[in-house]
């Protein structure tokens, strides 16, 4: 059975760096693309990044791109999320998923969903 165990969030002011860690368990890792999005209260879950199988190839929001870095480390079985700059609307529960390839914003395509880690970011 595939596990995913994201940590690293926290409580942090505007403007610091957070990297988020995702260790993956019960799959060959380097077969599946991984990605990571986030659900903020009262919000729909939303596309972060995404990454291809080995590494490769990234894809990030809008709202993220040129601040967050997706990154892995197939031989770890780990996938990372490192966050810049934060602001207040990166408050969110992140989410790390893996998929057969996929890398884009669908969340239908990712098959396999880690509990989430809670990120604050205060003003």
């Amino acid at each position: 059975q595939v596990q995913l165990v994201e940590s690293g969030g926290g409580l942090v002011q505007a403007g610091v760096s957070l990297r988020l860690s995702c260790v993956v368990s019960g799959h060959t890792f380097g077969v599946y693309a991984m990605g990571w999005f986030r659900q903020a209260p009262g919000k729909e879950r939303e596309f972060v990044a995404g990454i291809s199988r080995t590494g490769t190839r990234a894809n990030y929001a809008d709202s993220v791109r040129g601040r967050f870095t997706i990154s892995r480390d197939n031989p770890k079985n780990t996938g990372y999320l490192q966050m810049n700059s934060l602001k207040p609307e990166d408050t969110a529960v992140y989410y790390c998923t893996t998929s057969p390839g996929y890398i884009g914003p669908d969340s239908s395509y990712y098959n396999a969903w880690g509990q989430g880690t809670q990120v604050t970011v205060s003003s």
